[in-house]
């Protein structure tokens, strides 16, 4: 299966514009899609994205999906495992990663003072 991602040499990229809140998200956390595409639909395809969470913003429950990710954390503090209030869970620093194989729970999520994530999402091969 070809992987849906163009040739894309280095290059400045705008971190100005181009975010968006990715569905079933609050609004202080956006993405901005780097590479790549998802086909949940048809469990195809790969993206390379970045995740940001603006300060305090956190999620309520455990997230679970069909594909793979991994993730870095870039940059800011990331909670993992507070409750329904945002309160509770492990705090983790910059330089901490992550790699979830399909169907594996994760979350709730928070951060205190903000934070930038960068994450790759894939199926398995057919």
């Amino acid at each position: 299966m070809p992987v849906n991602k163009k040739h894309d040499e280095f290059h400045t990229l705008d971190m100005a514009s181009g975010w968006e809140v990715p569905v079933g998200y609050p609004s202080g956390i956006q993405q901005k899609i780097l590479s790549g595409a998802l086909d949940e639909k048809n469990n195809r395809g790969t993206r390379t994205r970045l995740l940001r969470f603006e300060p305090g913003v956190y999620t309520t429950k455990p997230f679970s999906h069909d594909y793979w990710e991994e993730v870095y954390l870039v940059a800011g503090d990331l909670i993992v495992g507070n409750d329904e209030q945002g309160l509770g869970g492990k705090s983790f620093p910059p330089n901490t990663y992550a790699c979830r194989p399909p169907h594996a729970p994760h979350g709730p999520f928070k951060s205190v003072d903000g934070c930038l994530l960068l994450e790759i999402h894939y199926f398995d091969p057919v």
